[in-house]
């Protein structure tokens, strides 16, 4: 029986990280390694005994493995070369009679593949999508097939290879305290195109002849779980100190303003730090406020500069709406420079997307 695919659902338990993870930034390696379910592939013979039509070689479950090595943009999308290797059983080459057979199906090759993290918003989990092309190799090793009752046997111990495609859905669990390191979960559908023989023998009452078996489209689920590493991960920002209370505090002179991701609109609580600021510049002297806007590395460095200033606007804006004078206030957008937070080039660090007021 022919179908096209199976639905397959895990579901996991994780821990929140100590800090949000990033999208992979440069080189990662992983590695995994699960269960292997192939869909029964026709096959079209060819030799003296086998009759007309195709026949289906029926698999058994089996297991699956494979290794990567790929490079993280930092924007979400990643790429990877995958070598994999699966095993499985067969059990009856299921023909216009019965019969009873043995061997193994072993498929192996390289899949270059393009993946892409999904930012959900959850520090613990971070779901993924792709999509990979390259060429499978499938050894019979052997199949042999006896009808029940005698008279017709047939072996073959042969390997080809044939261009295939696969499709990823998965999810990567970042384990905690434990920068760059993550458990991942995946299925993966792929298709190994059909056309490729494979040569053998077929003993019909008494008489030996060569034959070859054609192997129609081999479909197969896998099911993955593995492990990855990537090599450019921040450590997470070490935890501010707790203020030590102290009687009757000066004035603090520095604030910092925190913004939504490409936003520049104030948030109820951004605003009540600037009216603090605004207050407070009444209990000091004040020769000028400096308001500077900042953002993070997760656009391009022209854009960033733009959105910095209009952070550090809004800004100035709502101080002169708390009553500051506006001929005190200098504005100054440094886009993604003056990290708070070091990280790589495209990552969206929150502490790195502000506007620090500065009263002088």
């Amino acid at each position: 029986m022919r179908y096209r695919n199976a639905v397959i659902a895990t579901a996991f338990l994780a821990t929140p990280v100590a800090a949000m993870a990033q999208p992979i930034s440069g080189l990662y390696v992983g590695a995994g390694a699960g269960l292997h379910a192939p869909i029964n592939p026709n096959i079209t013979p060819y030799g003296r005994g086998y009759g007309t039509g195709r026949l289906e070689l029926n698999e058994d479950y089996g297991f699956n493995s494979n290794l990567a090595v790929g490079y993280g943009i930092g924007n979400g999308f990643r790429f990877e070369i995958e070598g994999d290797f699966a095993r499985s059983g067969v059990n009856q080459l299921r023909g216009p009679f019965p019969t009873a057979s043995s061997g193994t199906v072993r498929t192996w090759g390289v899949m270059a593949n393009a993946v892409f993290d999904l930012d959900v918003g959850s520090p613990w989990v971070y779901p993924y999508l792709g999509i990979g092309a390259g060429y499978q190799w499938t050894r019979l090793n052997p199949l042999t097939s006896v009808a029940n009752g005698g008279g017709f046997a047939s072996a073959t111990s042969a390997q080809n290879g044939a261009p295939a495609g696969q499709a990823i859905i998965g999810a990567s669990f970042p384990i905690p305290n434990m920068p760059g390191l993550s458990v991942t979960a995946d299925y993966r559908f792929m298709d190994i195109l059909g056309g490729a023989k494979y040569d053998g023998v077929v003993v019909n009452d008494g008489a030996a002849s060569s034959s070859v078996l054609k192997m129609h489209n081999q479909f197969n689920n896998d099911v993955v779980v593995g492990i990855r590493y990537a090599f450019n991960t921040p450590a997470p920002p070490s935890a501010a100190p707790v203020p030590v209370a102290a009687p009757a505090p000066a004035p603090a002179r520095s604030y910092l303003v925190f913004f939504d991701w490409d936003k520049a609109a104030l948030t109820d609580r951004a605003k009540a730090i600037v009216k603090e600021a605004a207050d407070n510049s009444t209990r000091v002297q004040v020769t000028r406020i400096e308001v500077n806007g900042y953002t993070d590395t997760s656009g391009k460095p022209q854009y960033n500069q733009g959105l910095s200033v209009r952070r550090a606007k809004a800004v100035a804006g709502e101080l002169v709406k708390d009553g500051v004078p506006q001929n005190v206030i200098d504005i100054q957008g440094f886009g993604e420079t003056h990290l708070l937070v070091a990280t790589g080039p495209g990552v969206r660090e929150p502490q790195n997307r502000r506007v620090e007021i500065i009263i002088r």
